[in-house]
């Protein structure tokens, strides 16, 4: 490795509740620096930051992802924990930003044009490309020498053939209006399933990818490309989430707006910020939704089952689309750490040849690793997701 080309890449991950950072040396993929704000805009907002092997626990009042993001700086330019001694030193910022539309197909640099397009597109996710232009706009002031780029999660579904990114509505509305699937969580699926892909260490595949976050979605891929995605036009429909609904028979709508008097968007308000798992429990974070419902909380309880059988839905669904299927994937907060929803996902899944090993599941790694039975035809793997190496890779390609 040539060491006279090594880059300082900041890479800001800005999530609807959450912002992730990683400082990382590219290309050879040292991480300088990581970490995690979390329960942005709630009473207490947690820090975790770690460097040189040394990990760091904060708390305090986290309003937005702007004060979040000033958070974080102070700790990479703090004398004693810090990583870099200016700001200078950081030469990009590599932004995930969910959604681009049809006029983003790559990754980018940021300049004028890109950020107000972002803002245009605030209607098509109203949770995440709000804090992903506040975290731009941070950046550029925090780190005013640094290259900002934007790299979005629409780009991998770029793949989802016509039969599954249209609607069933008048052609006039994509030819006219590109109202079409556009997908999310496209670095997390594009990461974990090259990951898979190489620990499997097969020929052709078909993999389902389950990314379950505060934002959950769930993939269908062939040999690696992305052919049906949960998320569609904008990131409220599929699974169920920590505040969206997920699918909706659209007559609810109507029936909200129609006959109950709610306007558009307080339906809109409801259905991203109001519903999921919150609107079930009074609990967004599955965390505290798990400890509820194993004290007898009955609400709880089945919004877990809810949360399984809408996830087991899609699996038989993307099987019987690919005509098989060889792997499932867990990744992202929920799908790495909670044994409890991966147990009741595969749970009653043998048709499908899905068996799973109850100890492996009940294990924890920071590594790859399988927890199907060794009689199980689909493997079932848990791969932690690394956005931010992937868009510092795509970064760094970008800039070099």
């Amino acid at each position: 490795m040539n060491f006279k080309y090594m880059k300082k890449i900041l890479v800001i991950n800005s999530g609807s509740s959450s912002l992730k950072f990683q400082l990382i040396n590219m290309p050879a993929e040292e991480v300088l620096a990581s970490g995690l704000v979390e329960r942005i805009g709630q009473e207490i907002g947690k820090l975790k930051y770690v460097s040189e092997g040394e990990s760091v626990s904060e708390e305090n009042e986290v309003p937005d992802h702007s004060s979040a993001l000033k958070w974080i700086t102070s700790m990479l330019l703090d004398t004693e924990k810090g990583v870099v001694e200016n700001a200078s030193e950081i030469v990009a910022i590599g932004h995930r930003v969910v959604h681009g539309g049809d006029k983003f197909s790559e990754t980018i640099i940021i300049n004028e044009k890109v950020k107000t397009t972002i803002k245009d597109l605030y209607s098509l996710a109203p949770l995440h490309n709000p804090p992903n232009l506040t975290g731009i706009e941070v950046a550029e002031e925090l780190f005013p020498k640094a290259k900002q780029v934007a790299v979005f999660d629409t780009a991998f579904h770029r793949s989802i053939p016509a039969k599954a990114n249209r609607y069933a509505i008048p052609n006039k509305f994509f030819e006219d209006h590109k109202i079409q699937v556009y997908g999310f969580h496209g670095t997390s699926h594009k990461y974990v399933t090259e990951k898979a892909i190489k620990f499997l260490g097969s020929g052709p595949s078909k993999i389902i990818s389950i990314h379950l976050g505060n934002g959950c979605s769930i993939t269908a891929l062939k040999d690696g490309k992305s052919v049906d995605h949960s998320l569609g036009f904008g990131p409220v429909n599929g699974l169920i989430m920590g505040t969206r609904s997920g699918d909706i028979d659209q007559s609810v709508i109507f029936h909200l707006t129609n006959n109950l008097g709610y306007k558009a968007e307080e339906v809109s308000e409801i259905l991203h910020h109001k519903s999921g798992m919150l609107g079930l429990t009074g609990f967004s974070d599955l965390r505290d939704i798990e400890a509820a419902a194993a004290k007898g909380n009955r609400e709880c309880q089945i919004a877990l089952e809810m949360n399984a059988y809408r996830i087991k839905k899609y699996i038989g669904a993307y099987a019987a689309a690919m005509n098989g299927l060889d792997a499932i994937l867990f990744t992202a907060g929920i799908g790495e750490n909670s044994s409890r929803i991966r147990s009741m996902v595969c749970e009653e899944m043998e048709f499908l040849g899905i068996h799973l090993d109850e100890e492996k599941n009940q294990e924890r790694s920071g590594d790859i690793r399988t927890i199907n039975t060794s009689t199980s035809q689909v493997k079932v793997l848990v791969i932690p997701t690394n956005e931010e190496l992937e868009i510092a890779k795509q970064t760094f390609n970008l800039i070099s």
